[in-house]
């Protein structure tokens, strides 16, 4: 081909009984195959040329030339997808880099495949959702996952995050792989945070001698703050009730997370947590708790499950909230609780605390 193949060097490729010969050769036909000057011809020669090679007894052979031609935007199809259905020393290279390989080859391949091509296919240049949710429902390793997890050319969504957390969320390279992605959906970013809570718990317990009471109220004042630094101002009204359905459904929307954000100044998680707990589509609710006659906000919280004994701080802090003047800023929002502490306390006369945690703990027991 061009003198770049000779007649003698196909010879050798089928009667050398050394396969150190025969990997050089296919070695050498790879290169010649990358050549961009091969006439019609000569490149059918070489197609037919490594359709044998692809069938070679020695792995040495078949490896040399999916390391050689990994990447050929060349390589007949179903060489390629001999190649990648090879043992994992030759498949490798043609799983991660292959362009010839459709979505459906590759699906077809991980859901039968060994966890090392698995890894090899999270690993792509480019993975679609499809390919993604194939490698998350057939891989039973949680190292597959965490790659997949890791790779930016992945077109992952909140189903693909969710459905990897429910199959490896105990795995701790899993969920550290989805954090590192960045701008992850709200009901993400709290189910990393309420699994982080629980890591928290069990080490207090276990490496700091603290009953499980003590370390389960340290936990959920950790946890909540951090759900409420999750809380972006001018958030979707969608997302929030999505993340309230979710904390609710997984026993998390507790009266004190409610106070807490909205003595943060979030009067939407507020709405929205009313809106769920009394079953009240959002816009109806809204309507009921701005009520200027005060009779709105009182009615719909006297269909949720929030303690009544409570409704003098709800209604306190909700009430400041709307008078504020509550940019979002971190300085803004500490101001912010201080007022509505300071507010609430005038309702609870035997109470003197400085920080929302104590005030939130003393309201918990009251409501208790």
């Amino acid at each position: 081909m061009g003198g770049i193949l000779t007649q003698a060097d196909v010879q050798r490729l089928i009667t050398s009984p050394s396969s150190d010969v025969r990997a050089a050769t296919a070695i050498k036909v790879s290169q010649a195959f990358n050549t961009v000057g091969l006439s019609d011809k000569e490149r059918d020669l070489a197609k037919q040329i490594l359709r044998v090679m692809a069938k070679d007894a020695e792995a040495m052979v078949r490896g040399a030339l999916a390391s050689h031609l990994k990447a050929s935007s060349e390589l007949p199809r179903d060489v390629a997808i001999a190649l990648a259905r090879d043992i994992e020393s030759v498949s490798l290279p043609v799983l991660e880099f292959s362009k010839v390989l459709s979505d459906a080859d590759l699906i077809e391949i991980v859901r039968t495949a060994s966890a090392e091509k698995q890894q090899a296919v999270a690993q792509r240049e480019t993975v679609s959702s499809e390919l993604a949710n194939a490698l998350i429902d057939h891989s039973k390793n949680a190292a597959v996952v965490a790659a997949l997890m890791r790779n930016q050319g992945a077109d992952l969504g909140e189903a693909e995050y969710k459905k990897a957390l429910d199959k490896h969320g105990e795995d701790i390279g899993v969920t550290n792989a989805v954090l590192g992605r960045g701008q992850l959906p709200i009901t993400i970013a709290e189910r990393l945070v309420n699994m982080a809570s629980e890591r928290l718990r069990d080490f207090l317990v276990d490496q700091r001698d603290l009953s499980s009471e003590m370390a389960a109220d340290l936990v959920i004042q950790a946890r909540e703050r951090a759900t409420v630094s999750l809380l972006p101002s001018g958030m979707n009204s969608t997302d929030v009730v999505e993340l309230v359905k979710q904390l609710r459904d997984n026993r998390r929307l507790t009266p004190s997370l409610i106070l807490r954000t909205l003595c943060t100044g979030d009067i939407a998680f507020f709405e929205a947590s009313l809106a769920v707990l009394s079953n009240t589509a959002i816009v109806n609710a809204r309507l009921l708790i701005h009520d200027e006659g005060r009779l709105g906000l009182k009615t719909i919280y006297a269909h949720t499950s929030l303690p009544q004994n409570l409704y003098p701080a709800f209604r306190v802090a909700f009430d400041v909230a709307r008078e504020a003047d509550y940019d979002g800023g971190d300085e803004d929002r500490r101001r912010f609780a201080a007022k509505v502490i300071e507010r609430i306390l005038t309702q609870f006369e035997d109470l003197a605390a400085e920080d929302l945690d104590y005030l939130l703990s003393k309201l918990n027991q009251l409501a208790a």
